[in-house]
């Protein structure tokens, strides 16, 4: 790859994730984290610099693998998310653990694998959080509770890695596959004008990491207008 900096964007196949890929284009190296290989290689040929890295996020050994040959990386962008939610009554074990696994876990194993090549690089770690991770709503439990949790560990990667910018990024309901999926869980009729554009998010994500040197955008709240 050339002299441009380094980022990779897990969830990078759609929404949330292939808006910032965008974004970062023009002034980046990519790699395209997700698990669906034949959908990230077929958006990787639409960028410059860009290259898939299909990997399930939530095998351990298999990141390790995958990751393995970073040896500096300037921009990791967690985007790859899930959003099981349920009352409190009714969510079962399987929905609290997918919902750690993916939205904590995960994010947690990626960054320490990736610390040194960070570390290298002075780089930038951005947490795609969500309003949930600021107040927890009836029937979102499993998922805001993931999602408080992931604000913490921005909180301590922020403090325990100086030379690291940690960004965490809290958009509110945002038109997504995803959130086509719960408004039609909520059996409410689906709106795309009702929610913010991935690219808005993603233009607060580059605005952080492109941020002057002696600028460290520690968190960025989003909302609808």
């Amino acid at each position: 790859m050339g002299a441009m900096p380094l980022a990779l964007v897990t969830g990078a196949s759609k929404g949330i994730g292939a808006a910032i890929a965008r974004a970062l284009a023009p002034t980046h190296q990519l790699l395209l984290g997700g698990r669906d290989a034949d959908a990230l290689a077929t958006f990787a040929k639409e960028l410059p610099d860009a290259k898939p890295l299909a990997v399930d996020l939530t095998d351990p050994d298999a990141v390790a693998t995958a990751v393995a040959g970073i040896d500096a990386l300037d921009v990791l962008v967690h985007s790859a998310g899930v959003a099981p939610l349920g009352r409190i009554e009714d969510a079962d074990r399987e929905a609290w653990q997918r919902n750690f696994d993916v939205n904590v876990l995960a994010v947690v194993e990626l960054t320490r694998l990736l610390l040194p090549a960070l570390r290298a690089a002075s780089g930038n770690v951005v947490l795609i959080n969500s309003g949930a991770g600021y107040n927890a709503r009836p029937g979102w439990a499993p998922y805001a509770a993931s999602k408080f949790a992931l604000r913490a560990f921005g909180d301590a990667l922020r403090a325990e890695e100086s030379s690291l910018r940690v960004t965490s990024v809290h958009p509110g309901r945002t038109d997504t596959a995803m959130q086509e999926r719960i408004i039609a869980g909520e059996g409410r009729e689906y709106r795309a004008s009702d929610f913010l554009r991935p690219e808005s998010v993603a233009q607060a994500v580059l605005s952080a990491v492109t941020a002057g040197d002696d600028a460290h955008v520690t968190e960025v709240s989003i909302r609808p207008r």
